[in-house]
């Protein structure tokens, strides 16, 4: 089947499920509903993935997020979907933008309904995943180290899988010239051992130069500013268990449950999905 045939069966699929009422049987239910957690105390705030810019008066003024933008009250699941993917690109590390993303994803995994079959989610899951945003984004970058994309591959059989969390980077030792380039992969494998909830356990490390790249002079110190950049659970996600609370044919949040990183949200797009533009309208 064409990955093309293969995106219009899913989206056909989800579909139907969002709009049927059926017995929920991958996550707990509260009152008939799939239950719902705020993500306020889970990790959203200034610094979760960006810092507030300076002033600066000679810049043009950024794109707003409207007074209302945290007020779902009568949004539809697509419409917060969209809201969600046109804020995140535009973010510039505002209150209320944190409190928007909030609530869209707080929409989206109240309506959620989740998938019935293993199959099923198996087929949804699988594929190619673009990090849009994460709640545990701590960390100050180096001027040395620049991750041009981070990406979740999820392979799936049956009731076992792997997850492959692969980045680009480009590494200036002298912090001048990104002569240094490659893939850093974190391999993963994961079962899933109640409803949809995946127990992931980290395999390796892999630093993969590309081909006519400079080799790095110190390959520890590389993998230590890759640690510093990349969100800690995707670093090493060991002992901890994946909730997929929200997920169609382009888009899945998921929310950890561990020692280390409870109630961290990550929010993916599927990779090639839509065109992601941060400049402001």
């Amino acid at each position: 089947m064409s990955s093309f045939k293969k995106l219009e069966v899913i989206s056909l699929l989800l579909f139907v499920l969002s709009n049927t009422c059926v017995v929920n049987g991958f996550a707990p239910l509260v009152n008939g509903k799939c239950a719902v957690t705020s993500l306020s105390a889970e990790g959203f705030g200034r610094t979760s993935v960006k810092e507030k810019p300076k002033n600066d008066s000679t810049k043009s003024e950024p794109h707003s997020v409207p007074s209302d933008a945290a007020n779902t009250c009568g949004m539809s699941a697509a419409d917060a979907k969209k809201a969600l993917i046109d804020l995140i690109p535009r973010m510039t590390g505002k209150d209320e933008e944190y409190r928007a993303v909030e609530s869209y994803v707080n929409l989206l995994e109240e309506q959620y309904v989740p998938v019935q079959t293993i199959d099923f989610l198996n087929l949804a899951m699988a594929g190619e995943w673009q990090l849009l945003f994460s709640t545990n984004l701590t960390g100050r970058p180096s001027r040395k180290l620049r991750l041009r994309e981070l990406i979740q591959k999820v392979e799936s059989v049956g009731f076992n899988g792997s997850l492959t969390n692969m980045a680009q980077w480009d590494l200036a030792e002298d912090e001048e010239v990104f002569d240094c380039t490659g893939i850093f992969n974190v391999k993963c494998s994961y079962q899933i051992n109640q409803g949809a909830r995946m127990i992931v356990d980290l395999n390796d490390h892999e630093i993969r130069p590309a081909k006519g790249s400079k080799i790095p002079s110190d390959v520890p110190g590389l993998v230590g500013l890759l640690h510093r950049a990349f969100p800690k659970e995707m670093f090493d996600p060991s002992g901890h268990a994946f909730d997929t609370t929200y997920l169609d044919a382009d888009l899945r949040v998921v929310r950890l449950t561990g020692p280390h990183h409870e109630g961290v949200r990550n929010i993916f797009m599927r990779k090639g999905s839509f065109e992601i533009n941060p400049a402001s309208d």
